[in-house]
């Protein structure tokens, strides 16, 4: 038939270990699939009373006296200018004081950075997992038996109650109001893939979308294609997102007839994950107004914003985990409304989607579960108790995240905008992504940027330098960072000023075409902040810039660069 196991229940607790729990200095977070009232993204006391994200907030940030490795240097750092830095940054951002949670943390969850001597500035490609949560998750798993959901064996059993714990925790965590559910994917991608591939096209349909977003947002637009629709893009400006004024104007232009007759669909990309750039949430309750259904790429939003779906009811969100709290990896989300779920048709059906499926013939009766005839094959159930794990886990810092990466932005980019060359004195270099326009000065407040800095390193003369230099120097000093278009064409077009090239592509072309057009290396430098980060990250990546203005220094290093091109061709 299909999937649909016996209807014979089977009355069964599942065995739960008494796991050890990790204390914080203010309270524990619950960790380990347990019952479904656990998934509540709400912090657990040491009382196992439950206290609010205000109330937790409050408790954090109002201790008359901080520990003294909040005022101090990291221990790591020797007492000469790296110590008088840290100093200097204090009496500079003396508000970062009130983040130290995230020092602690970095000392019991990240504490091998330090140990390897690793400056991870690429949390944009993927948050760093603490190690609690995979002590948490390996022993959880150590101390259960967990089968395929689809039976009502007792191994099963645990599996869908962990399964559905972790939709309720995504649910709580994101504040959905009824009439949402999740479907589990792979990653952003695949829920990005599942609307697209579903979504309803004909060809009176619109599919609008910013230049700036991710091609798994730009590759929508075949699913539309393929159906008749048009696809209409807002333009970017020179440091990404867009102007409100031309999205609202372009919406209203290509506004659906009705949603029956021509469906259209507005994807918004929340946060740029090259330029930097957040869009206004508040325009998808413009373009819903207008008759469209909203989708929102949260991937890069959602490591470090607070988003609530009560005040910003999107018809859909994708979201992937790793960016989040770093593991499971291959596990995401799309969080979305009933009502939209159920105006989907998948283009085909697998094993999970179906009840019953005549054979030979051309019957198929789709699972009763909304969200089962959305998650092909058996759902990565091994990891799934990691989730509702990693999102109360992460609960407890998102608050303090802001502010903190909002004083280490803020210093990066003044410093390294000070940078020239020892002889030329020409900038060093040249940062194109978004600036905030404001800097945060106490916990709770949202930034209107994200934690991202794209630039581009220059020579003395003001040529830029190879990006692919630039990243295997900074590898020499243990630094991770990116580079390239991040998979964002539109968005690394506005900030390195290529639209115009671009507007000239052929079929058929290549990257290294495209590179001969422009006469360099394409894309950026990017540096990305986020759960783990502190000052120690950010000042090693000032040093390396730095050493980037001594001729000398440069030329050692660009030697070393050609060294290993030379070996490698041979």
């Amino acid at each position: 038939m299909g999937n649909s196991h016996s209807t014979t229940t089977v009355a069964h607790q599942p065995r739960h270990p008494s796991l050890p729990r990790k204390r914080s200095l203010v309270s524990s977070v619950t960790l380990g699939c347990a019952s479904p009232s656990s998934a509540n993204s709400s912090i657990i006391s040491d009382n196992h009373t439950f206290v609010s994200e205000k109330q937790l907030l409050s408790e954090k940030s109002s201790f008359d006296h901080l520990p003294l490795y909040a005022h101090q240097p990291p221990s790591d750092f020797t007492q000469d200018e790296s110590a008088h830095a840290y100093r200097a940054f204090l009496k500079t951002y003396p508000e970062y004081q009130s983040t130290w949670i995230i020092d602690s943390l970095r000392k019991s969850d990240f504490s091998r950075l330090d140990r390897g001597g690793e400056t991870y500035v690429d949390y944009m490609g993927g948050s760093l997992y603490p190690e609690s949560l995979i002590r948490v998750h390996s022993a959880f798993l150590n101390h259960n038996v967990l089968g395929n959901t689809h039976s009502v064996s007792p191994s099963s059993h645990l599996s869908s109650t962990c399964a559905s714990e972790a939709r309720a925790a995504v649910l709580s965590f994101f504040r959905a109001p009824p009439g949402y559910t999740v479907v589990f994917t792979p990653n952003a991608t695949g829920a990005l893939k599942l609307v697209g591939e579903s979504y309803p096209f004909t060809e009176n349909s619109s599919y609008v979308l910013g230049a700036d977003s991710h091609n798994s947002v730009h590759g929508i637009r075949q699913f539309a294609l393929q159906k008749g629709a048009q696809a209409h893009y807002i333009e970017s400006t020179q440091h990404g997102g867009f102007h409100v004024p031309t999205a609202k104007a372009i919406l209203a232009r290509h506004k659906p007839r009705t949603r029956d007759s021509a469906p259209s669909l507005f994807a918004m990309t929340g946060q740029s994950n090259i330029s930097n750039s957040k869009n206004p949430l508040s325009l998808i309750k413009y373009a819903s107004s207008l008759g469209y259904h909203t989708l929102l790429d949260a991937a890069a939003l959602a490591p470090t914003s607070v988003i609530s779906l009560e005040e910003t009811p999107v018809d859909a969100m994708a979201v992937s985990f790793y960016k989040m709290f770093g593991y499971p990896t291959g596990v995401g989300a799309l969080v979305i409304k009933q009502s939209l779920l159920a105006k989907l048709k998948r283009p085909w059906f697998a094993g999970g989607t179906v009840d019953v499926v005549q054979v030979p013939g051309n019957l198929v009766t789709m699972a009763h579960e909304l969200h089962e005839r959305f998650e092909d094959g058996t759902i990565n159930y091994l990891t799934l108790p990691a989730i509702a794990d990693g999102l109360r886990f992460l609960s407890a810092y998102l608050p303090f995240l802001p502010l903190r990466l909002s004083c280490l932005v803020d210093h990066l980019t003044t410093s390294l905008s000070k940078l020239r060359h020892e002889r030329a004195g020409t900038p060093v270099v040249r940062m194109l992504s978004r600036l905030p326009g404001r800097r945060l000065r106490s916990v709770g407040e949202q930034s209107d940027t994200g934690s991202v800095v794209s630039l581009i390193f220059l020579s003395p003369s003001g040529a830029m330098l190879p990006n692919s230099f630039i990243e295997h120097a900074a590898s020499r000093r243990h630094i991770s960072l990116r580079t390239g278009c991040m998979c964002n064409p539109g968005g690394a077009a506005a900030i390195l000023g290529i639209q115009e090239d671009m507007a000239r592509l052929y079929p058929g072309v290549t990257l290294k075409d495209f590179e001969d057009v422009v006469g360099r290396e394409l894309g950026v430098v990017r540096i990305s902040l986020g759960l783990a980060s502190t000052f120690q990250d950010v000042w090693r990546v000032i040093q390396f810039a730095s050493a980037m203005a001594s001729d000398d220094t440069r030329q050692a290093m660009w030697d070393d660069w050609m060294s290993t091109k030379a070996g490698q061709a041979i």
